[in-house]
């Protein structure tokens, strides 16, 4: 499904999120047209396992191999410089895309059965609340996907933590699970928070 331009949606480890091919230019347009979301922000990826950090990130720096390697798998979106073959649609001009590991073994075999990596926007209109649990992704969109996976409803309070290791130095966009002190404290970088 997938493979041949689908969109689903899909419990992550953290929020419900829309899944698609993201080197898939129309599936990613479905997306925002899906959700009505606004040109200027990126698409953020899930990846089944590291091994596939190499197809959407460009020049991987120490800082996100160390974010990578001290965080991972769990709840952080590290961003990074985007491949050229990632359409504009996931990076929206950027050139840099945010990337997450998943901790849930249930959530990485599902992108791995999906190809290995798998869009995974949030599913919910924009300007309205994440979606948690099938049935309120089910009332948010009563068409336009072609499967739903209910994975129950979601537990977690917050969303993940973003890092930003493309500027110096590496910017905390959102602290979500993951506090900044927490990052700091286990890679050893020296970290700046974005302004609200």
């Amino acid at each position: 499904m997938i493979a041949s331009g689908g969109v689903i949606a899909f419990r992550t480890d953290t929020f419900y999120g829309l899944g698609a091919d993201p080197f898939n230019a129309a599936a990613v347009a479905r997306i925002r047209e899906l959700k009505g979301r606004e040109e200027n922000k990126p698409i953020l990826l899930l990846i089944s396992a590291t091994d596939q950090i190499a197809r959407v990130i460009a020049g991987r720096s120490q800082e996100f191999d160390v974010a990578a390697r001290e965080l991972w798998p769990g709840p952080l979106t590290i961003i990074g410089h985007a491949v050229p073959a990632l359409p504009s649609e996931i990076t929206a001009g950027t050139g840099t895309v945010g990337v997450r590991l998943p901790a849930a073994d249930e959530v990485r075999e599902l992108v791995r059965e999906c190809g290995g990596v798998l869009t995974a926007t949030s599913a919910n209109p924009a300007g309205r609340e994440p979606a948690r649990s099938a049935d309120e992704v089910a009332n948010y969109f009563s068409h336009g996907l072609d499967l739903i996976v209910d994975g129950g409803e979601v537990t977690v309070s917050e969303p993940s933590t973003v890092l930003d290791v493309t500027t110096s130095p590496p910017r905390v966009v959102r602290e979500g699970a993951i506090r900044l002190d927490r990052i700091a404290e286990v890679t050893g970088l020296p970290l700046c928070k974005s302004k609200e």
